[in-house]
This record gives C-alpha cells, sequence and structure tokens, in this order.
C-alpha cells in the first residue's frame, strides 16, 4: 500500500514543488535548452526507428488477418491511420521515450544526489526543483509530443513502405485520414502531454531519493524506468477510459 501511495503521490508532490520552486526562483532556460536536446535530440532515432519497425509488424500483423477475413488489407488503411495517431503513435513513442531519457534523467540525478552535489547546491543557495527538475519538466512536455510526431509519422511511412513493397497494395491507404478528426487528436495530445509531464517527474523522484554509493545510482535509474513506462502505460488507459467513457 505503502509503494502503491509513493508511485501515485510522489510525482505529484514533486511537480508542485518544482512549478513552487520555478515560479519563486525562475527558470534556468540555458540548462532547458540542454534538456530538451538530451530529452528530445537523443531520443530521436530511437523514438522514430523503433516506431518505424512497429508500424511495419502492425501492417504484416493486418495483412494475415485481413486475408482470412475480408481478403484485402488495403480496406484496413483509414482505420489503421486512425488508431496511429489517436493510440499508439502517442503511447508507444512515450514508452520508447520513457526508457532513454527515464534513465538518464534518474542515473544523472542519483549521482548527483550520491556525490552530495544536491546539497552543495543547496548550500550555494540554489534550489534543486528550479535549477534540476524545472529544466526536464519543459523539456519533457516539449520534447515528448514533438517526437510523437515524428515517431508517428515513421511508423505511416513504414506501413507505406511494407504495403507497397512487400504486399504489392497500394500503400497511400495507409495514409488515409478520413476518420481522424478533432477528438482523435485532442485524445492523443492529452497523452503525450501527460507523459511528457509524468516521465522527467518519476524519474527526478527515483534520481532525487536515491543514497548510498554506486549500488544506489543503479537501483534508482531502475526505478525511474519503471515508474515512468508504467505511468505512460496508466495514462494512456486513463485518457482512453475517460472519452470512451463519453463515447467520442
Amino acid at each position: 500500500m505503502k509503494r502503491v501511495l509513493t508511485f501515485f503521490g510522489a510525482p505529484g508532490v514533486m511537480l508542485a514543488r518544482t512549478v513552487r520552486a520555478g515560479a519563486r526562483e525562475g527558470i534556468p532556460w540555458r540548462e532547458t535548452l540542454a534538456q530538451v536536446h538530451e530529452l528530445g535530440g537523443r531520443s530521436v532515432w530511437l523514438v522514430m526507428s523503433g516506431m518505424a519497425f512497429f508500424g511495419a509488424v502492425l501492417v504484416m500483423i493486418a495483412n494475415a488477418q485481413a486475408k482470412k477475413l475480408i481478403g484485402n488489407v488495403a480496406v484496413l488503411g483509414p482505420a489503421y491511420f486512425e488508431m496511429l495517431v489517436r493510440e499508439l503513435g502517442p503511447a508507444v513513442s512515450a514508452l520508447l521515450t520513457a526508457s532513454r531519457a527515464g534513465a538518464s534523467h534518474s542515473a544523472e540525478l542519483a549521482t548527483m544526489s550520491v556525490n552530495e552535489q544536491v546539497e552543495a547546491l543547496e548550500m550555494s543557495a540554489g534550489d534543486p526543483y528550479a535549477d534540476l527538475v524545472a529544466p526536464r519538466l519543459v523539456a519533457g512536455v516539449v520534447g515528448v509530443p514533438l517526437l510523437s510526431v515524428l515517431g508517428t509519422v515513421a511508423a505511416t511511412a513504414s506501413a507505406v513502405l511494407v504495403a507497397s513493397v512487400a504486399l504489392d497494395i497500394d500503400g497511400r491507404a495507409f495514409m488515409d485520414a478520413r476518420y481522424v478528426d478533432g477528438w482523435d487528436l485532442l485524445v492523443g495530445g492529452l497523452k503525450v502531454l501527460g507523459c511528457g509531464l509524468y516521465i522527467p517527474l518519476a524519474a527526478a523522484v527515483a534520481g532525487l531519493n536515491a543514497r548510498g554509493g554506486a549500488e544506489a545510482v543503479g537501483e534508482a535509474t531502475t526505478e525511474g524506468v519503471v515508474a515512468a513506462s508504467l505511468g505512460c502505460l496508466l495514462i494512456d488507459l486513463t485518457v482512453s477510459l475517460a472519452f470512451q467513457f463519453v463515447r467520442l
């Protein structure tokens, strides 16, 4: 029970302290730009290549199922594109980002904690929430949505390529946006914004609570990745259920 309360409560407390510290101390924008590069720039190839493989596999599975039921996978193209924009693009892109950026943030902050650099920052009148967490929070809110867009483009391109080359059908069917509307974009947008907010918070909780030596850094890194990934899945499920409840 304590672990459940910590899982849900600690990121909320971290968010409140970071917002309050950022409003009081200001946000170091040079560090924020560095964190945007760390989260977005260094994750872009993982997200795009992972989503490209994901899109290709999905088309192969859809083709196998279409042969059994309707005989033509091209008719599934518009539904495939809507599912990619609304559900799979945001969720899978966020998970890939959580695996790399979550590990990076957790390890960096845990190393600073065990080396007492965080205490040194506080003794020099610095604020760890404003100086360390707030830049990562801004980077997550900006970077995860951009990575989701690029990942969705990569998955769409790979689907078109596989359909055209390997399945010998018109791949343009998998770029058909006739079923995509404003609600789909809203659902996808809420998911990536929620994940962009949660990934740095989960990593910061794990990293700043690390105590001990090198072993603590490893444990904090694992804890940060697990928490960030589970949080993204919960956000995906919560947003999907909420909009399903109102039948949108």
